[in-house]
């Protein structure tokens, strides 16, 4: 049989955008700050960074250099890069189903919260966002944007599902248009947007003064004090190392599958010492620098420090979506301001949202040989379909559930397998030798234990901590509403359908490959 040639990246900077632009999502600027004001402020950054050094980073090089060394047996998803490694185990590539599963049901979720930011900069451009003038007001907005101001289901009488349709459009016109001319020249151009939107952003926050003259101390400085200045006994607390390891992981889209699918389309000299720190070092600087610094010191000026962790409980998405329209309709021009924020969200949900759809298309791709084109035919029909649930059930937790498997569980249990594959199967020696090939830059030695020992202990222990604390209480939906339990049931049961039929797929393209041979 012919088989499709495989596509590739145009450029080294191609590669780091793109994986830079998976990794700068609406996690930078929604999630990020959230989970520093729900975790006692500048208590979450050190345990943060430790998670960065230890989980972040190792994880980013072994999911580049598994992808390339993948790559090279023309596999770019994780059941043919696993079974790559290690050839004489049958079941390891089904282990390899939640590299493919996980991306899946995130992008299903995930893609209709992206739509909300591009709805929200036409809201702001049009003046509707300036009418509300207090937090309560904000969340009406929001509430009716979403559709739910019915009691609770979707009714269809708003702009929500126009720029879900369009958001959706986007994303499939680009993964139509392939790696180098869908992928990476959206993100050639997107994170130079982004990050200029950003920096006008975070330029207006930083000279905002104190707008409360009664509250000389809610200032910027105040602000930033907030989330820099530690309180050490929070760090007593192993929910808040929980949650800043997870906040990596979410961060760096590691643990998901989508770099291993990236860098897939590596040559084999293609250096991931250099381009892996590139990508996380750009995170990074939209996240801590931008993300952090814009929301958390805005809120604090017009809030106050014990506001900002009552906004943040209410809900993550609260401090982007209520508080920061709110703070933007103090200053002059805010609908100006107020469109740039959005977009700038919308810049960075839509270059996640295009790398989640990859594994699959991918998957299609190298293990039936079937075109792009039509691959992504295919996962658009299949993922238009799988989205309504979220869109319909979003007030029964549908949305929450498919974040707590795709996007928590799925990642910290696929990021334990790869680890463990990387510094014992494959071997911590091959491993150091594959990973600097072609690399312009030495990994500090230190790196090598880290990579065998500290990051597969530091994950066994999430998972055992969370098999010991959370499992039965999760499958027994204790504190799930009782109205809202048949459809967290269904939620599961389609998920288990979607994971079955990912593994009968996986079954079938082996098979295929033995029949061909």
């Amino acid at each position: 049989m012919k088989k499709i040639k495989r596509d590739s990246w145009g450029s080294r900077l191609g590669i780091i955008m793109a994986v830079a632009g998976s990794a700068v999502g609406l996690g930078n600027f929604l999630r990020f700050p959230g989970q520093v004001a729900q975790n006692g402020g500048g208590a979450f950054m050190i345990p943060y960074f430790v998670s960065l050094l230890l989980l972040g980073i190792p994880l980013m090089w072994i999911e580049w250099t598994l992808g390339r060394y993948g790559g090279g047996f023309e596999h770019g998803t994780a059941p043919g890069i696993f079974h790559s490694i290690w050839q004489k185990n049958r079941f390891i590539k089904y282990f390899g189903v939640i590299g493919i599963f996980g991306p899946l049901v995130i992008f299903i979720y995930y893609t209709y919260i992206a739509s909300w930011t591009l709805g929200y900069s036409f809201l702001s451009m049009t003046g509707k966002c300036s009418q509300a003038t207090t937090q309560q007001g904000m969340k009406e907005i929001l509430v009716n944007y979403q559709g739910l101001n019915n009691g609770g289901l979707f009714n269809g009488s708003n702009l929500s599902i126009l720029f879900f349709a369009i958001t959706f459009i986007i994303n499939t016109f680009i993964i139509y248009h392939g790696i180098k001319g869908g992928i990476e020249r959206l993100c050639k151009i997107a994170m130079p947007i982004l990050f200029l939107c950003g920096l006008v952003i975070l330029i207006r926050v930083l000279t905002l003064g104190t707008p409360n003259p009664l509250k000389p101390d809610w200032n910027i400085s105040n602000g930033l004090g907030y989330m820099w200045n530690p309180d050490f006994a929070a760090l007593k607390n192993p929910k808040v190392w929980l949650a800043a390891a997870g906040q990596i992981f979410f961060t760096l889209s590691v643990g998901i599958g989508v770099i291993l699918t990236y860098a897939s389309y590596l040559s084999k000299g293609d250096d991931v010492v250099l381009s892996g720190l590139s990508a996380v070092s750009t995170n990074e600087l939209a996240e801590v620098i931008l993300g952090g610094s814009i929301i958390i010191p805005a809120a604090f000026v017009f809030f106050g420090p014990a506001e900002i962790t009552n906004i943040a409980q209410g809900g993550l998405f609260n401090l982007g979506f209520v508080t920061m329209p709110l703070v933007l309709n103090h200053i002059p021009f805010s609908a100006i301001f107020g469109f740039i924020w959005f977009f700038l969200l919308f810049l960075a949900g839509i270059t996640s949202s295009v790398s989640l759809a990859q594994p699959a298309i991918a998957f299609l791709e190298d293990e039936f040989d079937i075109s792009r084109k039509k691959a992504v035919l295919i996962f658009a029909a299949v993922t238009l379909f799988l989205c309504i649930p979220g869109i319909i059930f979003l007030s029964k937790g549908v949305v929450d559930e498919l974040d707590f498997w795709g996007g928590t569980f799925c990642l910290v249990l696929f990021a334990t397998v790869e680890s463990i594959l990387f510094g014992w199967v494959f071997g911590i020696d091959k491993a150091w030798q594959e990973i600097h090939h072609g690399a312009d830059l030495n990994i500090p030695r230190i790196y090598k234990f880290i990579i065998k020992y500290v990051t597969p202990a530091f994950l066994l222990i999430i998972l055992g901590w969370w098999f010991l604390k959370e499992w039965l209480p999760l499958i027994m939906m204790k504190g799930v509403a009782s109205e809202n339990r048949i459809y967290i049931l269904g939620t599961r049961i389609m998920l288990l359908v979607l994971f079955i039929l990912i593994a009968v797929l996986v079954k079938l393209a082996w098979k295929r490959k033995r029949v061909v041979k």
